[in-house]
């Protein structure tokens, strides 16, 4: 008779016979499995080391061109812009770094042209804050001076409002004096927090590169965009005026994409560059010889650099 003793013999087999089979097939399949892996793991570590070779390869081409860009400024900009005061324009944003590079590679760029930079204003957020709007419409109307705020526009737009007024004082034609009352003007909207000031604006400037990073983003960015184009369209009415971005987005992307501003104010898509910063100050020697265009290599340029950028000390 079969005892308990005999089913416990029988299952302890069982088990015994299925944990051998598990041991056996799986150092049968061990090792075409390990193989495997290993044949990816190497796949991966070449394709990393490849894609690390691309990036610095990529790092040297750019420096190439960079250095290229900056050893032919001098050939491609000498006297383009002599003796004339040019105003720079950073708008504010969370890409100020590279805003901040882009400035300072124009600004160098233009005194290879000859231009004297009359100074920078930087436009602060709370100044296309749709929040702020009211408080900038009562510090532009009370700072204008008296042959200044009548001819402001209609002060139901305080951004168009405040920018004609900076347009106001901020330009005017070569070897004329600035509007009196430019001091109090600026100073007011500094205070107010709307913009930094860096320069002595002894002159009026005759034309300006406004640089601009990404576009605004967050629930007010479409009216902070808008801002943006209003200030640079109110500008061009004052003097001429070329639009530098780090990229085809935001305030480049704006001006091509409207059909009367893109006809007026130039632009470039690649400021962050050398190319961009020689490309800039060319396209502002052509703007004030009377010519527009739009360069780099985002959506809307035409070439990367103007084919021609002359102009004379007397125009």
């Amino acid at each position: 008779m079969i005892n308990f003793r005999y089913h416990v013999v029988s299952l302890a087999a069982v088990f015994l016979a299925l944990a051998i089979g598990l041991v056996v097939g799986t150092a049968a399949a061990n090792g075409p499995l390990t193989e495997n892996l290993n044949e990816q793991v190497n796949t991966l570590t070449d394709d990393k080391q490849q894609l690390r070779d691309d990036l610095e390869q990529s790092r040297a081409e750019l420096k190439k061109n960079a250095d290229f860009a900056s050893e032919a400024a001098p050939a491609l900009l000498a006297g383009k812009l002599a003796n004339k005061n040019v105003l720079l324009v950073k708008l504010d944003g969370s890409d100020g770094s590279d805003v901040n590079t882009a400035i300072d590679g124009i600004a160098a760029m233009l005194g290879t042209a000859g231009a004297k930079v009359a100074g920078t204003v930087t436009i602060k957020d709370k100044f296309t804050n749709p929040a702020t709007s009211a408080l900038l419409l009562d510090t532009a109307e009370s700072s204008a001076p008296a042959g200044v705020s009548g001819a402001l526009p209609n002060q139901s737009n305080p951004v168009d409002t405040a920018s004609a007024l900076l347009a106001a004082v901020l330009f005017g034609k070569a070897g004329t004096p600035q509007v009196e009352g430019t001091r109090t003007v600026l100073s007011a909207f500094e205070s107010g927090g709307f913009i930094g000031l860096d320069g002595d604006f002894k002159a009026p400037a005759e034309a300006a590169i406004i640089v601009a990073g990404a576009p605004a983003s967050g629930k007010d960015a479409k009216d902070r965009n808008t801002a943006a184009l209003t200030l640079a369209t109110r500008f061009d009415i004052s003097a001429r005026v070329v639009v530098a971005g780090l990229s085809a987005n935001g305030l480049v992307s704006a001006v091509i994409g409207d059909a009367t501003v893109v006809k007026s104010i130039s632009t470039v898509d690649n400021a962050v560059t050398a190319y961009g910063q020689v490309a800039a100050v060319m396209a502002l020697a052509e703007r004030i010889g009377g010519k527009n265009g739009h360069y780099g290599s985002g959506t809307g340029a035409t070439s990367l650099l103007p084919k021609t950028a002359s102009v004379t000390n007397g125009s």
